[in-house]
């Protein structure tokens, strides 16, 4: 029996989100599927009015630090808003350029099939209420790529905000800079 996690929109509060490819294949191995991801954080920021802190984007996982400016738009909305577009865009991607790949993002069920990008549910989603958690947060989404052996310092991996908030160097997706209160 699958649970369910309570998720709490308070405002004032950052987001830690972390979403994985179906199985945990590494289908944001590529530049064109971080793009699409990238696309998507972007107009998802337009549309649901938050800002993005800290990410990384890793061969088959996410990790966002997002700060809602706006508590009548929920998370999962915003998530949803995210992930939906690039799901969508693989999808009609390997339809018409590797369709062998479709089987094994294929999920059947009964006489239904379903085609997964993400791994169903939700994902990792916490509140963050501090700065120190905040900080712990940055350090532990950056260091992400050197962890797995991807680069030796967390700046050189381009899909990451690292570079941004160590070096003020932008990367491929705009970042906000972190409120001074939440930055001691």
């Amino acid at each position: 029996m699958a649970s369910t996690r309570r998720s709490y929109n308070d405002p004032g509060h950052a987001r830690e989100l972390t979403f994985s490819c179906y199985q945990r294949l590494p289908m944001l191995n590529s530049e064109r599927s971080r793009q699409w991801l990238g696309s998507a954080i972007d107009q998802a920021r337009d549309r649901f009015h938050f800002e993005l802190w800290a990410y990384v984007i890793m061969p088959e996982h996410v990790h966002l630090l997002v700060y809602p400016l706006n508590a009548r738009h929920g998370i999962e909305v915003i998530r949803a808003a995210i992930k939906r577009p690039v799901a969508k865009n693989a999808v009609d991607w390997l339809s018409e350029n590797d369709p062998e790949w479709l089987n094994r993002i294929t999920v059947r069920k009964g006489i239904r099939s379903e085609r997964r990008f993400w791994q169903k549910g939700a994902g990792y989603d916490r509140n963050v209420t501090s700065s120190k958690a905040l900080q712990n947060i940055v350090n532990y989404i950056h260091m992400n790529p050197v962890r797995r052996g991807h680069v030796q310092r967390a700046v050189d991996w381009k899909w990451s905000s690292a570079s941004f908030v160590s070096e003020q160097r932008p990367g491929p997706i705009e970042v906000d800079r972190i409120l001074s209160e939440w930055w001691d």
